[in-house]
């Protein structure tokens, strides 16, 4: 494709959100996006899988007022839970600030979608960031 053309034929619609549905959201995801499995404390005990979404391809539906905010370690991330339900849908990476990194397992359906996902050395951030 050339540079500049309009790659919208390349995005997928797909909403996704917490356990209990009371997080919802809407993504524009390009169908086969490089993700990423991180083993550092947090991301290793949820298995989460990181799909990240430019901030402009991102929409909260419902659920801003059910979201907590748990910073740890340096702080520059902000991991967003339900409060109901507990579940890390999606939140703001330190490694990628122009992006919201959304859990591929919180999505209603991927099966459109069909990433290419490699292994990152979160537990040793400095050394591994991108």
């Amino acid at each position: 494709m050339a540079a500049g053309a309009d790659d919208s034929q390349d995005l997928v619609t797909v909403e996704g959100g917490c356990h209990c549905r009371a997080v919802r959201f809407r993504v524009q995801s390009e169908r086969a996006p490089k993700m990423l499995r991180c083993n550092c404390s947090i991301c290793a005990v949820s298995g989460y899988l990181h799909l990240f979404i430019p901030h402009g391809r991102f929409t909260l539906l419902s659920g801003e007022e059910a979201l907590t905010s748990y910073r740890f370690g340096s702080g520059e991330a902000e991991h967003l839970f339900c409060k109901i339900c507990g579940t890390k849908s999606f939140y703001q990476p330190r490694s990628h600030p122009e992006a919201w990194s959304v859990h591929l397992a919180c999505l209603d359906d991927s099966s459109e979608l069909t990433p290419e996902i490699r292994d990152f050395d979160g537990r040793n951030w400095d050394r591994s960031k991108l």
